[in-house]
């Protein structure tokens, strides 16, 4: 998102976060459920440490990860948006959209509205040609946003995430999905 700028969807505003939305932001990085597809969680000092880089990164460039908020009730129920893959894979350089919604709004529509919304942001108003997304394959729910907002499984692209060990080795397989700017016009156009 260009620092400053709001999106709307019909039932969400996704927009910068503000200093009040700390216990949201924490609650999505340390929730067991949220964060089961993930090889961390993360401590309030972590949680704070990652919220003051969003706000440096809100200031230096045109997208970032922004909070997801209730339109009538005015709560943060999430975060979303479009980043910079900050690691080398086949498909980097790249732009990717992602989501993370507390567990009582999962089921609900509100990642696919807020990816449709987000997709439109990248393609119309910053001009990107493609946008990627990956996740765990395991982690069904994501996969299944991904097809819903028109984004296509590609195979030969699927990688293994940098720095996930030991443990947590099943979590390292991602499936990658993306979407070229003439699929979307060719997905909004046929829906």
């Amino acid at each position: 998102m260009k620092a400053g700028k709001t999106i709307e969807t019909e039932r969400l505003i996704l927009r910068h976060w503000q200093a009040d939305d700390l216990d949201a932001f924490h609650s999505l990085n340390s929730d067991e459920r949220v964060m089961h597809f993930f090889p961390f969680r993360r401590s309030r000092g972590q949680s704070l440490e990652m919220f003051k880089n969003l706000a440096a990164t809100i200031v230096n460039c045109g997208i970032t990860w922004c909070a997801a908020e209730l339109k009538q009730e005015g709560t943060v129920i999430g975060f979303t948006g479009l980043a910079d893959v900050k690691f080398e894979a086949s498909f980097t350089p790249a732009v990717e959209i992602g989501w993370r919604f507390l567990p009582a709004y999962w089921g609900k529509g509100y990642a696919s509205e807020a990816a449709a919304a987000l997709l439109d942001h990248g393609f119309s108003d910053l001009g990107l040609r493609e946008i990627v997304a990956f996740a765990v394959p395991a982690n069904t729910a994501s996969t299944a946003v991904m097809r819903r907002i028109g984004m296509t499984a590609t195979p030969e692209l699927d990688f293994d995430m940098p720095g996930i060990a030991g443990e947590f080795a099943h979590l390292r397989r991602h499936a990658v999905y993306k979407i070229t700017r003439g699929e979307w016009q060719d997905f909004v156009t046929s829906s």
